[in-house]
């Protein structure tokens, strides 16, 4: 029997009335309604239960839904999903450049370049490398709202980037579901923590794998023993959608743009959580951004998240244009805490693509373009807090995990974007003590990962900066089902990318 996760009316209902609880709405009288119709109120961990539900209590779940998103919320005022409210209430929205980028090479977007030759670049200041169990330095000054026009980062630094958002995904492709002591468990039995390097089941005792299973779908790709290149994962594949939609929109694309894109570039069966209900709301003729709103529990989950790098990688020295991209993007499936995320993910990393600021100030900068009383900037300034005043990053993980455990699923975007800043700010933004903090956090450690090696491998500054354990078993090849990426390298994905930063940015 067919279970389509992530899409049935009754395994929604418990997620819904979850995000409810959350995000300041009142759900009590109809998850009584629920649960006296026979109905469950727990969130699923997977997305689908083992038995449909009866006809009866499959409607009733569509007519709960419907009435819990109609439910008024005492969060609204502030934590808006508009732009315009959202700027309104940025103290330090920062001030978009005036002038004209300077213009690089116009070699067509389809042309494959050769392998850059640039000499690894300095790192920033203040960015020194940090151990695995280094302690975190000091953050340095406050940022200055307003950025310089910048120069395009180089293709080195752009390559760097693409192979560390590959690398982190792949650190954390296995260990993906996993409980934080399983994977803690696991990495111990090979003499793998603090986590430097890729998991490995050579030598994990046979009672330990029977009760803490790798990731099913992603094992025979990513343990170290098994990698053969990039394999295909949704954390590559939306960057990629996202170099599509640049080249075939510019900066100016719309949300429809991406829906139009999405239906006839992205496999349904490649989306999960709220890009499958998004597209799902497609398909029965609604429109963005309803289509983030209807029957979708999952919108303040990790999804857009996870779509930002290519909207920071292309507007250096720009986050405010960095994250007006990112929310354009984003509202196709997401509202609120996770629309926040894909903002503060995309002007973090547009401050650290220009290769002058150091970690603290990126993820500062990224702080500005996000609502200040939201649960995201509250969650992201704890956790930076956090990695600040602890040296054992470990203790940094469990205040997390008591924090955030118990209101929030795995997916959600608050804690996961909460350890994304926590393990940067301890790593102080070398990339292989960002990567190992990031994915040893448990949560949603593929894409945590992924995040995480985009940001500080591009303040690596060039491939050669990343250490070869890491970047060698990719093979300089990706595996895809978008467009006619498959087997694409890393430096021709910086090629494209760099030829995109280009592209003027639409002004206000």
């Amino acid at each position: 029997m067919l279970r389509l996760t992530w899409v049935q009316p009754e395994d929604l209902i418990g997620h819904e009335l979850h995000q409810a609880t959350q995000d300041g709405r009142e759900p009590s009288a109809i998850a009584a309604r629920w649960r006296a119709a026979g109905g469950t109120t727990t969130p699923l961990r997977a997305g689908a239960s083992p038995e449909p539900a009866s006809r009866y209590l499959r409607q009733l779940a569509e007519d709960l839904l419907d009435e819990l998103s109609d439910l008024p919320s005492r969060l609204a005022d502030f934590e808006p999903t508009n732009l315009a409210k959202i700027k309104a209430i940025c103290p330090t929205w920062p001030t978009q450049p005036t002038g004209s980028r300077p213009t690089g090479p116009t070699q067509p977007a389809g042309s494959r370049p050769t392998t850059p030759t640039q000499p690894a670049g300095s790192r920033a200041a203040g960015a020194a490398r940090v151990g695995a169990g280094g302690t975190p330095q000091a953050p340095g000054s406050d940022p200055t709202p307003t950025a310089p026009l910048t120069a395009p980062p180089s293709q080195a630094r752009l390559e760097a980037a693409w192979l560390g958002r590959a690398v982190g995904c792949l650190l954390g492709k296995p260990v993906e579901k996993l409980p934080l002591e399983a994977i803690r468990e696991l990495a111990r039995s090979t003499g793998n923590w603090p986590l430097h390097t890729y998991f490995t089941a050579r030598g994990v005792p046979p009672e330990l794998l029977t009760q803490h299973p790798w990731n099913r779908r992603s094992a025979s790709t990513s343990l170290a023993e098994n990698i053969d290149g990039m394999p295909e994962d949704d954390d590559l594949n939306y960057p990629l959608l996202n170099l599509l939609l640049l080249q075939r929109h510019g900066k100016a694309f719309t949300t429809t743009d991406v829906a139009t894109l999405w239906l006839g570039e992205l496999p349904a069966g490649r989306t999960f959580t709220a890009e499958r209900i998004a597209y799902r709301n497609l398909l029965t003729g609604l429109e963005p951004p309803h289509t983030a709103r209807h029957r979708n529990p999952f919108r303040e989950w990790i999804g857009a998240l996870i779509r930002a790098d290519v909207h920071g990688w292309t507007n250096p020295g720009d986050p405010a244009a960095a994250a007006q991209q990112a929310h354009r993007d984003a509202t196709l499936t997401h509202t609120a805490n996770g629309v926040y995320a894909a903002m503060f993910t995309a002007a973090t990393i547009a401050q650290a693509a220009t290769g002058t600021s150091d970690i603290h100030t990126a993820l500062r900068t990224g702080l500005t373009v996000i609502p200040p009383a939201s649960r995201l900037a509250q969650a992201i300034t704890h956790a930076i807090q956090l990695a600040e005043t602890h040296t054992d990053f470990d203790t940094v993980v469990d205040e997390l995990h008591t924090t955030h455990a118990q209101t929030h699923h795995w997916v959600h975007a608050v804690p996961n974007t909460a350890l994304i800043a926590a393990a940067l700010t301890h790593a102080n933004g070398d990339f292989t003590g960002s990567i190992c903090r990031a994915v040893s956090g448990g949560w949603d450690t593929d894409s945590n990962g992924a995040t995480t090696g985009s940001i500080a491998a591009l303040l690596a500054g060039s491939p050669a900066a990343l250490p070869d354990r890491w970047t060698t078993p990719l093979k300089n090849r990706l595996a895809t089902s978008i467009g006619d990426f498959d087997g694409t390298g890393f430096d021709s994905l910086a090629h494209l990318t760099h030829a995109l930063t280009h592209l003027e940015a639409p002004r206000p």
